[in-house]
């Protein structure tokens, strides 16, 4: 199992691309199914989670190539199979994005119970109700959910709760349906505009995507397309955190600085010094003097779960006391007890993460759990005294794209060792 070598205490500089979003990525993918025709996407992030969208689709019988400009290029005209394996969606919960687009499609889909990182429960009751409202029947039996409908019928759906997969699902579903469909409760991650913007550009008509309502107007097809996946907005703040907590001056190109908001208001009030100029962010920490900011995780346009892990580390290289309180996931503080074990101070009390800044940390040998706590743990490595080795790193795989290949061209000394 390969590991990442990390030498603390370098000052981070210079500047860097920020790849395509892989939360953007995957619900596109999956809502090629939609279109008989040929679709090339641009800016694909090269991650695990796009390789396993792709051996779905492909063990369904799509067609998957890449062209001499390394966009990819799908066709999902012949699917012969109307069924995603457990062997594939056990490794990641957005398999359950090829639900809405089958069912829409084909009429048909059997799709097992999703799998992935262990932050938490993500339940899909939200997904099946809602398409159940659209008239598809739902069963759940051996582990598999089981969609069959002889035309999906537009319908008016309030989410019980928010929910960004369940957005997609239905948003997708509700494109080849019969008739208005309208959607509230909805999620407004940019991610949501994103699939709504893909699926247009095939001849959908949706509108009020990254509000909380969301009207779709079925059609009978959808066309092929050429579309570019936008920049990842949660690896660029990662990176922005990793110049934060090593006193640093850094530049993230290619990123659209609107849609972090909340990452970038946190980070001035963590005392940074943040610049933007539309399509790039430049964070300066020499000479100013880093504060923890209390956080609470909401839906967007609130600060984002996936950023919390990376918050917490750099609260913990703050002076004083901070709170991290996580609102959307029950389980997702597990990187706590690790960061612990290299001398932060670091409590929880329910869904709160109390921390006491430290003057340093030190160096240990410690395990990734999920996705973002990987990116903390790399993060805390970065800054603590002597070498940081972070294990199980298939984790930060699914979600970074060469992530120690970025950093050391900012001028960190990290390394990927062998299995």
């Amino acid at each position: 199992m390969e590991k990442l070598l990390i030498k603390g205490g370098k000052s981070l500089s210079g500047e860097i691309d920020c790849s395509g979003a892989k939360n953007a990525a995957l619900p596109v993918i999956a809502a090629s199914i939609l279109s008989s025709d040929d679709i090339t996407l641009k800016n694909l992030p090269y991650l695990q989670d796009i390789t396993t969208m792709f051996e779905l689709i492909g063990s369904m019988g799509a067609d998957i190539s890449l062209d001499e400009r390394m966009n990819f290029k799908l066709n999902t005209s012949n699917l012969s199979n109307l069924e995603a394996r457990y062997e594939l969606v056990k490794t990641m919960r957005a398999s359950i994005l090829v639900l809405g687009s089958m069912i829409a499609k084909y009429g048909y889909a059997k799709i097992a119970l999703p799998g992935g990182c262990a932050i938490g429960s993500r339940p899909v009751d939200y997904h099946l109700k809602a398409l159940e409202k659209l008239g598809a029947n739902i069963s759940l039996k051996n582990g598999y959910i089981e969609a069959k409908t002889d035309k999906l019928v537009g319908a008016n759906i309030e989410f019980e709760g928010v929910t960004v997969t369940g957005t997609e699902n239905l948003i997708m579903a509700a494109s080849l349906a019969k008739g208005v469909s309208i959607l509230t409760n909805v999620a407004k991650e940019p991610e949501i505009l994103d699939l709504a913007n893909f699926l247009n550009s095939m001849g959908a008509k949706i509108s009020g995507a990254g509000t909380d309502k969301i009207i779709v107007e079925g059609v009978e097809e959808l066309s092929g397309t050429t579309y570019e996946i936008p920049a990842d907005r949660i690896e660029a703040g990662t990176y922005l955190i990793a110049g934060a907590v090593t006193n640093g001056n850094i530049t993230i190109n290619k990123i659209d600085p609107e849609r972090m908001g909340a990452i970038i208001e946190n980070l001035k009030k963590a005392g940074a010094e943040v610049i933007s100029n539309g399509k790039s962010i430049s964070l300066n920490m020499t000479n100013h003097i880093l504060k923890p900011v209390n956080i609470i995780t909401a839906p967007f346009p609130g600060f984002p779960t996936d950023m919390q892990a990376q918050f917490t580390v750099l609260n913990c290289m703050g002076q004083g006391e901070s709170r991290v309180k996580e609102t959307i996931f029950e389980n997702r503080f597990m990187h706590i007890q690790e960061l612990n074990r290299m001398g932060t101070n670091i409590r929880i009390d329910g869904t709160t993460a109390i921390i006491n800044g430290v003057d340093s940390i030190s160096g240990a040998q410690v395990m990734a759990t999920d996705l973002r706590a990987s990116a903390s743990l790399i993060l805390a490595g970065l800054v603590a005294k002597g070498e940081t080795i972070v294990d199980r790193i298939y984790h930060i795989d699914r979600g970074y794209e060469r992530i120690e290949e970025k950093l050391s061209n900012l001028g960190a000394e990290i390394l990927r060792l062998p299995n």
